[in-house]
C-alpha cells in the first residue's frame, strides 16, 4: 500500500487536463462495478473543471493519477455539489478518498462561502466522509430545484425510478451542509458557569475563620475589671 502522506492532493489546473480521459474512464468503470449508476461525465467537461480551478486531483509523487473530485454550482451559486469523487481501484479503502473530499470541501467553502453544499450518493463510505465534514441527511426537497442538475441524472441507470417518484427520492441518499446553520451554532453565546462550592472550598473558609479568631487579642476577666475602674 502506498504511503498516503506522499500523495500530492491539490487544486487541479490546466496542467492536469491530460488526466481527464483517465478520470472519466474510472468513473464509468466504478459505476458499472457497483451497479448503481452515476451521471456520466465526458473528458471535455472534466477538463473544463480543471481549467476553472474547480477540481481537486491526487497524484503519486511520480505523477501517476490517484484520485479526483470536482465542484459544480447550481441555482446561481446558492448550491454547490462536490461531484465525481473517484479513486484509483488499488487505492480504495486507503483513506485517500477522505483526503480528496476534505480538500474539495475546503475549496468549495473558499470559493462559495455562503452556498449550501450537497451530494447524492449510494456509497456508505462517502456518506461517512460527508458526515464527518458536517453534512446532514436531508430529503430531496431540500436540494436545488435547478433543472440542469436533475437533467444530469438522465444517464443514471436509476433515472426511471427518480422520475416515477417525481424526484422526491431515489436509491441515492441526499446529504447537505448548510453554512447558515453552522454560523448559528457558532454564534450561540457561551454562558460562564460559576464554580459550585465544594466541600473543600467550605473547609478552607472555616479554616480562615478560625485563623482570624486566633489572631484577635484575648482579654482576661481581671483585665476587664481594671479597665472599667480607670474609665470611672
Amino acid at each position: 500500500m502506498t504511503n498516503l502522506p506522499d500523495f500530492i492532493v491539490t487544486m487541479a489546473d490546466e496542467s492536469h487536463v491530460e488526466y481527464a480521459q483517465t478520470v472519466c474512464k474510472e468513473m464509468e468503470s466504478s459505476a458499472k462495478a457497483r451497479g448503481t449508476g452515476i451521471a456520466k461525465r465526458n473528458p471535455e467537461y472534466v477538463a473544463l473543471k480543471m481549467k476553472e480551478g474547480k477540481a481537486v486531483i491526487a497524484l503519486h509523487p511520480d505523477g501517476k493519477w490517484a484520485g479526483f473530485c470536482y465542484i459544480e454550482t447550481w441555482g446561481h451559486g446558492k448550491y454547490v455539489a462536490n461531484s465525481g469523487l473517484i479513486v484509483s481501484p488499488e487505492l480504495r479503502k486507503s483513506g485517500l478518498a477522505r483526503q480528496i473530499k476534505q480538500k474539495v470541501f475546503e475549496l468549495s467553502r473558499t470559493k462559495y462561502p455562503d452556498a449550501k453544499i450537497f451530494g447524492l450518493t449510494t456509497a456508505l463510505a462517502v456518506m461517512k466522509i460527508n458526515s464527518g465534514l458536517g453534512y446532514k441527511p436531508v430529503t430531496y426537497s431540500e436540494l436545488t430545484d435547478d433543472e440542469a442538475f436533475w437533467k444530469g441524472c438522465q444517464s443514471c441507470v436509476n433515472f426511471e425510478i427518480l422520475q416515477s417518484k417525481n424526484r422526491s427520492n431515489c436509491l441515492c441518499t441526499a446529504m447537505l451542509f448548510d453554512p447558515a446553520q453552522e454560523s448559528t451554532f457558532m454564534a450561540l453565546p457561551v454562558v460562564e458557569q460559576k464554580p459550585a462550592k465544594t466541600a473543600s472550598s467550605l473547609q478552607e473558609r472555616w479554616v480562615r475563620y478560625r485563623q482570624r479568631l486566633a489572631l484577635q487579642p484575648i482579654t482576661l476577666p481581671e483585665q476587664e475589671e481594671d479597665k472599667n475602674k480607670k474609665a470611672s
